[in-house]
């Protein structure tokens, strides 16, 4: 903690206006993950200059806090994370810059995969924007969040939240009838880790099992772990499971050397893809993630048509 605070002192002391200085007259956001990042972007257009502190493709669950994050956060009117389990680490950050008054946690904003309000930590699921619905919430509370810190350009916040609002809604509802074309016993899930519980509950998909049986690829599998996660794939006759795009794919091609099943096209799990990938928005994500999915499962039979 020392140490990030006097970092802080030099680099705030010591820098001028730079590449990464908020544009003049627009509202300084920081915002934790790319999926954040790209939220806020899309509510606040013009008028917001988001700092990133994540990149993409990168594992949040392995992130450290660096100075210039503390810089960052230091600077901006409005700090927006994720919250739970993937962005954590922000209290670092918050704690050395004095900007714990600013922060916006959206998991606070969504739903569970029970359908209760997210307001207890513990073992909650973090990753809850795999679905588009809490994504819907999320938009709301970035909305408020930005009119409220700047209401002047509130009418463009609103307009803009609208927009993207029905953009969101309108691949929701083409992912749920690309998915009503899958036979129910094609819907087996097997992940890396279990990142997608809620995408799996809102399109009606079974999670088998994961090779790494938790919310956080922090975590590790066992032989005995896996043992079973092979036997269940076996007993639900699971055509195929998929590795995330920020991990190293050996185990899944082992399990399904071992299993028979095949390992489908990586998966957008806990980042967005880097620029010109297929994953580099949230939306397109969510729309590369159904393909891959349902491409796997049915051995290419069914063609999702996504916006």
């Amino acid at each position: 903690m020392l140490v990030l605070a006097g970092a802080l002192a030099v680099l705030i002391g010591g820098c001028g206006a730079d590449a990464d200085s908020p544009r003049p007259g627009a509202l300084a956001v920081t915002a934790t993950t790319a999926q954040v990042a790209d939220l806020v972007r899309n509510v606040g257009g013009q008028a917001v200059d988001v700092h990133q502190i994540l990149e993409p493709n990168s594992d949040p669950h392995e992130y450290e806090v660096r100075p210039g994050d503390v810089k960052a956060v230091a600077e901006s009117r409005l700090v927006i994370a994720s919250g739970g389990d993937v962005d954590g680490w922000l209290g670092d950050a918050t704690d050395a810059a004095g900007a714990q008054d600013r922060v916006v946690e959206l998991i606070d904003h969504v739903r569970t995969r029970s359908g209760s309000e997210a307001g207890q930590r513990g073992d909650l699921d973090p990753h809850w924007w795999q679905d588009p619905r809490n994504a819907v919430r999320a938009v709301a509370a970035i909305r408020d969040a930005l009119v409220a810190a700047d209401p002047a350009d509130a009418a463009g916040f609103h307009r803009r939240a609208a927009a993207y609002t029905r953009r969101i809604q309108r691949l929701d509802g083409a992912i749920a009838r690309c998915w009503s074309r899958v036979p129910p016993q094609r819907r087996r899930l097997v992940t890396t880790h279990d990142a997608l519980g809620y995408y799996a509950h809102r399109y009606g998909i079974t999670v088998v099992g994961a090779v790494i049986p938790s919310l956080s690829t922090a975590g590790a599998p066992s032989a005995g772990g896996l043992a079973r996660l092979v036997d269940a794939i076996r007993r639900e006759r699971v055509k195929a499971i998929f590795a995330e795009s920020s991990v190293n794919p050996k185990v899944e091609q082992a399990i399904a050397q071992e299993t028979g099943a095949v390992v489908g096209r990586p998966l957008w799990a806990d980042s967005l893809g880097p620029a010109g990938s297929d994953g580099a928005t949230y939306l397109a994500s969510l729309a590369s993630n159904t393909r891959a999915l349902v491409s796997g499962l049915t051995d290419g039979a069914v063609d999702c048509r996504l916006p």
